[in-house]
This record gives structure tokens, C-alpha cells and sequence, in this order.
């Protein structure tokens, strides 16, 4: 997208969103209804393929469609229930942009937006959830992410299932550098969850404590 492009985008996102917040939720033929209608082509589009990494892969490469978009959103601040800026959020976490993703997490939680109907789980839980599954399962650096994401979500019910795992991962990102708050996060990851699988490098770690001490 050129610099021309880009600028144009974000400022009409911008405006609509001030709009919105002016009028209500009635729009016109907007650059919401513009950026859902790509979303809707993007969707179909990823829905053909099979492999999850060619998806992560195609993911990375759409999404600069959506730069401008989110940053005039974000930068309106009307906080209005927007699929697209959601489903955005997620795709960014999937394509490894943790950083992105946060910056519209901070935002939805801030306003209470709701994931759109598919996602089947408010915004709190599929934060924490997939914010602690990149780490886990794809071994992305997240230390930064799962504490601001521990933070952002403390006060929002979710299953402990889920809280305890989002405990687990900052817990493991942790044992390298800091292991004494490593092994915090862990034990609240067990008081949650006592079928965790966090037991041994909670014991791993106070032995490492001990011996350095």
C-alpha cells in the first residue's frame, strides 16, 4: 500500500469512527462497510486452504490491507463494535504480530467489545487463550504480551482452564530470566489448574534458586 494510500485510509477511518460516535451506530456506504467487504473476500480466500501454517502465512501478507484501518479506529478512540478491527486482532496473533495484536486487545478491553459470533468466546478468554497458545504451541517470544496480557485480563471472569494456562506460559517465559516470579506464575497456574503440568519446573526452579543463593 503506498504512503498516499495508507494516509487516506487511516484518516477516513478516523472520521467514520468519530462520526459513528456522533450519529449513533447508523452508517452509509462507509469505509466500515468497505474494509467488511474485504474482510468477508480475505475470509473466503483463507477458508480454501488446509494447512494452518499456509494460513499464518497468507495472514501476514493481508494484513498491511488493514494497517491504516486500525490505526485510524485506534486513533478515533469511539470504542463502537467493529468485526473487523476484532477479527484483525486475532489474524495478528496468528501471523506471530503479538505487538499489533496487543494494541487492539488494550482497545476492545478497554471498550467491551465483543468477538464476532464464529469466534464462540468472549474477548477476555480468547485473549488470554490465544496470547498463551503462541507462546506454547508456537514458541513465540511473548514475554511482554503474556504480562501485559495477565494484566489486562485480571479482572474478567474467564474458565480457570484457560486463566491457569495463560499463568503457565508467562510462568515458562519467565524461568529463563526472572525465575523467582517465574515460579509466581506458575503456582497460581496450579492453584487453578491442579492437572497444570507445571509441578516439575516449579521443582526445577527452586533447586536452580537454592543452588544460586
Amino acid at each position: 500500500m503506498s504512503i498516499a494510500r495508507h494516509h487516506r485510509q487511516k484518516t477516513l477511518a478516523e472520521k467514520e469512527s468519530q462520526s459513528r460516535s456522533e450519529q449513533g451506530l447508523q452508517m452509509n456506504a462507509s469505509q466500515y462497510e468497505l474494509m467488511l467487504a474485504q474482510l468477508k473476500t480475505h475470509q473466503r480466500q483463507l477458508s480454501k486452504i488446509q494447512s494452518l501454517s499456509r494460513r499464518a502465512t497468507v495472514k501476514s501478507e493481508i494484513l498491511s490491507d488493514y494497517d491504516a484501518y486500525v490505526e485510524g479506529v485506534l486513533s478515533a478512540g469511539a470504542g463502537h463494535q467493529d468485526d473487523v478491527l476484532m477479527t484483525v486482532m486475532v489474524w495478528r496473533i496468528d501471523a506471530g504480530d503479538l505487538e499489533g495484536a496487543m494494541a487492539i486487545a488494550e482497545y476492545a478491553i478497554q471498550f467491551n467489545l465483543a468477538m464476532p459470533e464464529r469466534f464462540k468466546r468472549d474477548t477476555a478468554t480468547l485473549i488470554a487463550e490465544e496470547i498463551a497458545d503462541a507462546f506454547l504451541n508456537h514458541n513465540i517470544d511473548a514475554k511482554v504480551p503474556l504480562a501485559q496480557t495477565v494484566e489486562l485480563t485480571k479482572d474478567h471472569d474467564m474458565p480457570d482452564e484457560v486463566r491457569s494456562r495463560l499463568h503457565k506460559a508467562l510462568g515458562l517465559a519467565l524461568s529463563e530470566d526472572d525465575k523467582a516470579n517465574a515460579i509466581v506464575h506458575l503456582k497460581q497456574s496450579l492453584a487453578l489448574n491442579p492437572r497444570a503440568g507445571v509441578k516439575k519446573t516449579m521443582e526445577k526452579l527452586q533447586r536452580e534458586i537454592s543452588s544460586e543463593s
